[in-house]
């Protein structure tokens, strides 16, 4: 009696100790399936009001208008540095200073006036301005073309690339019979001609505000 009492005793400590590793095995795959807080904020991107490092404008001679995005960093400022949109007015609003008039200068020159004024208020302060979107100049493109729409001016560029850019003509495009609407001017464009090397004076730069029609 006393030896079979012996082994219930050692059959019952020896499922408890069964019991308790499945338990502390099962509490460890847990763990291991428990998400870690600092590893998903390490995996998640963070947002930016508008990506990428910038339009490629030239900073002496682009003039900023309504509608376009500025990036002004103030270094060792975070209160003062952000993305700035140009108001309709072509005005925009910094911390410290107010109301500036940007519509019309280029960044280089809107630094300075920034600079300039943060000068009274303190030391030496480093100004550094990027035209982050541009929105004031466009161009516009409709009819048989792979992607309508309207097209950011950034740089000059002519109808060829335009078309190019857009992704190019449908196979139901008349190439011939291509039309830029520049204010009351209706200007042509042969595509063909021009791929072909002929009448190339047709191929002319875009203006800001020209509308591509493809029939």
């Amino acid at each position: 009696m006393i030896e079979r009492n012996t082994l219930i005793q050692k059959f019952g400590l020896a499922s408890l100790v069964i019991l308790m590793a499945s338990t502390l095995s099962f509490a460890a795959q847990e763990k291991k399936k428990e998400p870690d807080v600092n590893e998903i904020k390490k995996n998640v991107p963070e947002l930016t009001v508008a990506p990428g490092s910038g339009a490629a404008v030239d900073p002496k001679s682009y003039k900023v208008g309504p509608e376009d995005i500025l990036l002004i960093k103030v270094w060792r400022e975070n209160d003062l540095s952000g993305m700035v949109v140009v108001r309709p007015d072509g005005k925009i609003s910094m911390p410290l200073i107010g109301e500036l008039n940007a519509g019309g200068k280029t960044p280089v020159e809107l630094t300075k006036e920034i600079t300039d004024a943060l000068s009274k208020l303190m030391n030496r302060p480093e100004v550094f301005i990027m035209v982050q979107e541009v929105r004031s100049r466009k161009y516009y493109i409709t009819g048989e073309i792979r992607r309508t729409g309207s097209f950011p001016l950034v740089t000059p560029i002519t109808v060829l690339e335009a078309l190019s850019i857009a992704g190019g003509l449908t196979e139901l495009a008349n190439g011939k019979k291509i039309v830029i609407v520049r204010g009351k001017q209706r200007l042509k464009f042969n595509y063909k001609e021009v791929i072909g090397g002929k009448n190339l004076g047709q191929n002319i730069p875009l203006e800001n505000g020209d509308h591509i029609y493809v029939p």
